[in-house]
């Protein structure tokens, strides 16, 4: 009985590590202690022990402040697992190219669970951009990536991953099931997604799939340009990106 104690407590501890490090990635700034308890619903003694705990490894660092965010360590951890995983390490040279040949930001992205969020971030020089930040989870209906990103699952899988709020614009509007459902068959049979208007009335965003080793797409190329853009800048930026995912997607 005590040791089902002690691995039922260790387990509620590594929960409550990662529920602090959630929170202070949805939150995007240092947070107090007091802020932290309140988010993860930790008692006082956890948070400041895991508070401690953490700064002690580097996980976690305390300002001038008081208040806490990521250390150091967790910046190693980042960048070990961007240079190991082979699809990050190639990308982001494409992405340059992409970004400097024609002043967009390029972004690559992946789906996260239930959601859509962006994995790597190239700026481009052009004063306009809209974009969602690195590692920030956005709806999957809201994206042209998201249209990508679920070609070829059926319609039980799809309705069972993404949930009823999601299809809910941050203006209010409701997305049609059915027409969400059509456009990802139609994405898929084009190889390419293009959306205007749904988070941002100025934005036009465009996706294509990079597919490793079969036909699912683990990973979208993407462009957000305004609604501005002619239909030849349109036709231009999407094939620019199939060319360079069709480079990802084979690889070496």
């Amino acid at each position: 009985m005590r040791q089902s104690t002690t691995s039922t407590s260790r387990a509620r501890g590594v929960d409550r590590v990662i529920s602090l490090c959630e929170q202070l990635h949805l939150h995007r700034e240092p947070m107090t202690p007091k802020e932290l308890m309140a988010a993860t619903g930790a008692p006082r003694s956890s948070v400041y022990e895991l508070i401690n705990l953490l700064s002690e490894a580097g996980w976690l660092e305390t300002g001038s402040d008081g208040r806490i965010f990521f250390g150091r360590a967790m910046h190693y951890f980042g960048l070990d697992y961007a240079d190991h995983n082979d699809l990050l390490r190639r990308a982001r040279p494409v992405m340059r190219q992409l970004s400097a040949r024609f002043d967009e930001t390029t972004q690559l992205c992946m789906l996260d669970g239930d959601k859509y969020t962006v994995m790597l971030n190239e700026n481009g020089a052009r004063p306009f951009r809209i974009s969602s930040e690195v590692g920030v989870k956005v709806p999957i209906p809201w994206t042209a990536s998201g249209r990508v990103l679920l070609g070829g699952m059926p319609r039980e899988a799809i309705l069972g991953l993404v949930p009823e709020a999601d299809f809910v614009l941050p203006s209010g509007e409701q997305i049609d099931i059915d027409a969400f459902l059509a456009e990802i068959e139609h994405t898929r049979q084009r190889g390419y997604a293009l959306t205007e208007g749904l988070v941002d009335s100025f934005a036009c965003c465009m996706a294509v799939p990079i597919h490793e080793g079969d036909t699912v797409a683990r990973a979208t190329l993407c462009f957000t340009v305004g609604r501005n853009a002619d239909q030849a800048r349109r036709e231009t930026l999407v094939g620019a990106l199939r060319e360079a995912a069709a480079t990802l997607s084979h690889g070496d």
